[in-house]
């Protein structure tokens, strides 16, 4: 296996945490499209209890956090996306709402049945969707929803270049028809599903890592692993504008029966 066809998940922790620290989104998305993805939950109230899992350094947290009452609790792996998860929420002055604590997201530390709403933007995927939907749900009110945006096939069939690499990267890559039959079988009515436009690619996620790679090469010159990891996601983005017809990330919102 050459080292740009490598997954993300064959290199260095601290690396990958310190390059994706340096850039403002952790994966596709925009502020748009998690808007509208809140479009399609309802009830919440000021006593609302949210979940955003796998969150990153929380630019979506702040999102949804000025978009819907409740509580937001942030929790991921990471300790310096943790750090900067809190800092933009006292930047925001939404530190009394908005709390990210360390963790993992197949160990939360809820009660079950206890959240109105859990949210997951491109993160989902670390524990398999399945298993996650799964796993989830015991924490989840009756009548609560979960989000997640998850990356999925828009065609039945596709080149082997594109098949490969991501059979590889994520075998529990799917199509849209089965992502929500599975949502349905862990015991969710599915309310929506939309794509992510490109621009949630192209605009808010591969742009501004031009410069954000640069910085890291230099900061990490001679250093294998640091040119390996931005070989991979240079990678990624090619096999992104060649193929982008053929697969993206799909919100998925379903609501606990």
């Amino acid at each position: 296996m050459s080292n740009e066809n490598k997954s993300i998940h064959e290199f260095d922790f601290s690396l990958i945490c310190e390059y994706f620290s340096s850039v403002e989104r952790q994966g596709p998305g925009s502020a748009e499209t998690t808007i509208k993805a809140l479009s399609f939950v309802e009830g919440l109230t000021d006593k609302s209890l949210i979940a955003d899992l796998g969150c990153g350094t929380g630019g979506q947290t702040i999102t949804l956090a000025q978009h819907t009452p409740g509580q937001i609790t942030g929790i991921d792996l990471f300790p310096d996306f943790i750090n900067q998860f809190n800092s933009y929420a006292e930047h925001f002055n939404l530190q009394d709402r908005v709390k990210g604590i360390i963790g993992s997201m197949d160990e939360l530390p809820f009660r079950n049945e206890e959240l109105d709403l859990i949210w997951s933007e491109g993160a989902i995927y670390n524990i398999g969707f399945e298993y996650g939907l799964n796993l989830w749900r015991s924490f989840l009110k009756k009548g609560g929803y979960i989000a997640v945006s998850e990356v999925s096939w828009f065609t039945d069939e596709r080149p082997a270049e594109i098949n490969d690499f991501w059979m590889d990267a994520y075998p529990e890559i799917n199509t849209i028809p089965n992502k929500l039959a599975q949502m349905q079988k862990a015991g969710y009515i599915p309310v929506a599903c939309f794509c992510i436009p490109e621009n949630c690619w192209i605009e808010h996620f591969y742009m501004p890592q031009v410069e954000a790679q640069e910085n890291f090469l230099r900061k990490h010159a001679g250093n294998q692993a640091a040119e390996e990891l931005i070989a991979n996601q240079r990678h990624e983005q090619q096999l992104y504008y060649k193929y982008k017809d053929f697969y993206g990330y799909v919100f998925y919102i379903g609501k606990k029966i």
